[in-house]
């Protein structure tokens, strides 16, 4: 079974989120499990492609509107990453070194959509099944089933996952021109609320389409920024997945990226370590319960609710509580953390922009990650804290409430609250310093997290069931 998996990111090659983690490390395991699933995305200039050697092999010319564009594919030479990757580059246009925000960014996921679908039709390179991920390859599924140029692609199933509903990709109809020999009898397929709808033509035009969690399945029909009726009218096309973790990274045995290694066996000595590490690195007190954010500020992950939460922690308790930030994100969040920081800086510190060794020690030493998103279609920091020992404080959304179980209920081993608001944010802190003294538990629940199975060998066997339901047997 032949995959082609088209995505803007993935680890380690270009990553902005979640996105490059799911994209880095399902194909991988779909591979172990005997597919042939391999990755299309578009040419970045960045570390990993001049560290790495590429093969052309293909090369074309394709029109963008009127505008004629000589692209190539380049395929990594030695499937280091566990599957075939294949990169798409169009000097000018997919070769520079940023994902995302450049003024032409709509010419260029539609051109990438455009040159990867010329190149399975030209080459012969026909999957058994295209996988599109997020709205950058979200018109994929329409040019297939709807351009006279693609006839041949027609019969190929195509499943679309929603990694985040809430962006759409959405341009205004100038950009139709840009769309090669469609049937315009089919526009409506491309249209919502008046303009291109990028995600909401996928969904329409997929065979199937995926959410990265079950609840979040639920919750586009009620949140997702405009599309909330589509989602209740194509509901049945939906499937929620909840995704995976690559354990062979989040690994706390072998973990290169941290100073202390530990098992189940040894997490709290290992655990301990780490934590000693941090708190020198950032001036706080081994002794007291240290609570972690990790993510983006912005609105959908509740960080601007954190400032407040926070300052009345340390009024209710004093200096008897730990807090630690690493993101970046609204300026107005940064500057509150800031001065939080310079407030209590024996209790409070704040790294803003983002390290991946200090997210992987803080995953190791952190008592607690607060996790307080009003959107979180799966979330996966929590993920990898629960692989490596550390209570999730999470709010009851998403994956989030598919993956955390609170420690009031039976099997439990996280804190789980309903609303974004103050209150709710504190009382959850409230409940981590009073489990954390309780350290005959803290360290039960350490083990039976470490003991769970959130890898990708299980969602990767949902998604191939998915696609054998699909695929007539070869």
């Amino acid at each position: 079974m032949r995959i082609f998996h088209l995505s803007a990111e993935c680890y380690p090659v270009a990553k902005v989120g979640g996105l490059a983690d799911v994209v880095g490390a399902l194909p991988k395991y779909q591979n172990e499990a005997g597919l042939n699933a391999a990755v299309v995305m578009p040419y970045y200039s960045r570390k990993f492609v001049h560290e790495n050697t590429f093969d052309t092999v293909f090369h074309g010319t394709t029109l963008l509107g009127t505008r004629r564009l000589y692209f190539e594919i380049l395929k990594e030479q030695t499937n280091k990453l566990g599957f075939e990757l294949f990169l798409i580059r169009i000097p000018g246009l997919l070769d520079r070194e940023n994902i995302y925000s450049y003024p032409d960014e709509r010419e260029q996921f539609i051109a990438f959509q455009i040159c990867f679908l010329d190149w399975i039709n030209w080459s012969g390179q026909m999957p058994d099944l295209v996988h599109c991920h997020d709205h950058h390859s979200g018109l994929v599924p329409f040019m297939m089933y709807h351009s006279s140029l693609y006839r041949k692609l027609a019969n190929i199933p195509t499943v679309f996952t929603i990694h985040n509903g809430q962006y759409h990709g959405a341009f205004g109809w100038d950009g139709l021109s840009y769309l090669p020999e469609i049937d315009f009898y089919k526009t409506g397929l491309l249209e919502w609320s008046g303009g291109i709808n990028p995600l909401a033509s996928a969904v329409k035009c997929c065979w199937k389409f995926t959410t990265v969690s079950p609840s979040y399945l639920q919750e586009l029909s009620i949140n997702s920024n405009g599309l909330e009726y589509l989602f209740y009218v194509e509901r049945f096309k939906g499937s929620g997945i909840v995704n995976g973790i690559d354990t062979e990274i989040w690994n706390s045995e072998t973990d290169p990226m941290l100073p202390e290694k530990f098992t189940v066996a040894t997490v709290t000595k290992g655990k301990l370590k780490n934590k000693e590490l941090l708190c020198e690195k950032f001036g706080l007190s081994v002794k007291k319960p240290l609570i972690a954010f990790i993510g983006r500020l912005v609105f959908e992950k509740g960080s601007d609710m954190l400032p407040e939460a926070i300052e009345r922690s340390f009024q209710e308790y004093g200096n008897n509580v730990n807090f630690l930030i690493l993101g970046t994100g609204e300026t107005e969040t940064e500057i509150a953390l800031q001065e939080l920081k310079t407030l209590y800086p024996k209790n409070c510190n704040v790294f803003i922009g983002y390290d991946e060794a200090l997210a992987h020690l803080i995953y190791a030493g952190a008592d607690f990650l607060l996790m307080p998103s009003r959107v979180e279609p799966c979330g996966l920091n929590q993920l990898y804290a629960i692989r490596y020992g550390t209570v999730p404080v999470v709010r009851s959304t998403g994956g989030l409430k598919d993956t955390v179980i609170d420690i009031a209920d039976e099997g439990g081993y996280g804190i789980r609250f309903n609303n974004v608001s103050v209150n709710d944010i504190s009382a959850s802190i409230t409940r981590a310093i009073v489990l954390y003294k309780d350290a005959k538990k803290m360290q039960l629940l350490r083990k039976r997290m470490m003991g769970l199975d959130f890898s990708w060998y299980r969602s990767a066997k949902e998604y191939i069931d998915l696609y054998e339901s699909l695929i007539p047997k070869l």
